[in-house]
């Protein structure tokens, strides 16, 4: 199965063997005050600038009806973002991890995410297009 959209991602975590917990972290894309005209330039036709994570949640696939949901719902919260990293958190004996088991998981994808070590996530546009992403 080729992977090119979050309901891709979203259909490959249902076929797991063992249930599976998405772990998100929303991150706002921008450029720090003191940017050089260059950076400006260059943030400005899609590359470099910093991701700052601004909301995070955890969620069985089974939750997610769609990506375009998944937007909506986090819409609601009123907070901007650019950008949705996912990792997957794996059940055991047939039961899927429980919301206690994501935090701290998920407050070490921020940790990597403000570090700028994003390999190990997929990363997903506010369409739902998965992103080839370049740490810096």
């Amino acid at each position: 199965m080729q992977i090119t959209h979050f309901s891709d991602l979203l259909e490959a975590a249902r076929r797991q063997d063992e249930p599976q917990r998405l772990l998100m972290v929303f991150a706002s894309a921008g450029l720090p005050s003191d940017a050089s005209a260059a950076q400006r330039s260059a943030f400005a036709n899609g590359e470099g600038g910093a991701l700052t994570p601004v909301l995070c949640v955890d969620k069985r696939p089974e939750e997610i009806g769609s990506f375009e949901s998944l937007r909506e719902e986090s819409e609601r919260t009123g907070i901007n973002w650019d950008i949705v990293f996912v990792a997957a958190l794996a059940g055991r004996g047939g039961y899927p991890p429980n919301a206690d088991e994501a935090v701290q998981p998920l407050r070490m994808m921020v940790e990597q995410i403000k570090g700028g070590r994003i390999g190990q996530f997929v990363a997903v546009s506010r369409g739902g297009d998965l992103l080839q992403l370049r740490a810096a």
